[in-house]
């Protein structure tokens, strides 16, 4: 751990702040090149949508791989500020009555709740398309290859075989329960591309060669398991208060998850399993990696 920082909630909360600091300048009244004007209530929404809390751990992600590889931090910081921007944009959607229909999103009221649904649409519409502009932009100092491979890469995680089509999936499986099969499927794509995405996106950042980027591809893949069982068993435990959102909704749906279908002993073993995999993963990268298997236990051991 960086002698700066006392324990990792203390890094993860540094990393939040510089992640904040970065959407803060992205989403001011500054136009950008060939931008006609910034529309205020639409800006106002997005600052909104991606500045109301959070622990910002798939930025946090992206930068400490890229740390560990000895890539730009700067350039880091910017790809993660652009995942942090479709990652909000999801929320922003998904908490659309014409999806889950929540009225609260990190102890505050939605986006639609706070301004409209439609404007709450179209500043969903905006971020995701704000975060490929992040990383094209002449500002994010890499390589021309390495911004095409990133987008690419956020696409894949985020569009239909990604993050958006997981969240189809989960609209269906309140009709239908999917089998275990389906719900491993559902939730790799709905939460855990996008996490996936971050820790492959700090290989490309810095990079690395093919087999260090599939390394941390597979660590994002178990992550991105254990943070969606960890999710799901706050669901049943912790309250509304603490998580900041409705609890107990999948349950009262009749949603289909690993922790429902097996049980919480079950997923308290499965937990453990996926972060020492993680861990395993991390091997051949030595004390280098202490950060991101301090990463995979937080996921784990969170309460929130």
């Amino acid at each position: 751990m960086d002698a700066h920082f006392k324990t990792f909630e203390d890094r993860l909360a540094g990393g939040a702040r510089e992640i904040e600091a970065f959407l803060d300048a992205l989403l001011s009244t500054d136009l950008l090149d060939d931008e006609i004007a910034r529309p205020e209530r639409l800006r106002a929404a997005m600052h909104y949508a991606a500045l109301n809390g959070g622990k910002r751990l798939r930025p946090f992600l992206v930068v400490e791989t890229a740390t560990m590889l000895d890539g730009n931090r700067q350039a880091a910081l910017r790809v993660g500020a652009a995942l942090e921007c479709v990652h909000c944009y999801s929320l922003v959607h998904d908490d659309l009555p014409a999806m889950d229909d929540d009225k609260l999103r990190r102890g505050k009221p939605t986006t639609h709740i706070a301004f409209d649904e439609a404007t709450a649409i179209l500043a969903g519409d905006s971020l995701l398309t704000y975060a490929f502009d992040i990383i094209a932009s002449a500002e994010t100092a890499l390589p021309e290859a390495s911004k095409i491979a990133l987008v690419l890469a956020l696409a894949r995680a985020a569009g239909i075989g990604g993050m958006a089509g997981g969240q189809a999936l989960d609209l269906a499986a309140e009709k239908q329960t999917p089998d275990e099969q389906g719900i491993v499927i559902l939730q790799a794509m709905k939460t855990g591309a996008l996490i996936r995405f971050a820790c492959e996106a700090g290989a490309i950042v810095a990079g690395a060669s093919a087999e260090d980027r599939t390394r941390l591809r597979h660590f994002g893949e178990r992550i991105g398991l254990a943070f969606q069982l960890a999710d799901d068993m706050l669901d049943l435990t912790a309250d509304a208060a603490t998580m900041g959102k409705a609890t107990g909704k999948d349950a009262a749906r009749g949603k289909g998850t690993l922790v429902g279908l097996h049980g919480m002993s079950w997923a308290e073993k499965a937990l453990a399993e996926h972060v020492h995999q993680a861990e395993a993963l991390l091997a051949p990268f030595g004390e280098r990696a202490t950060v991101l298997k301090d990463a995979a236990r937080f996921i784990a051991e969170r309460s929130s």
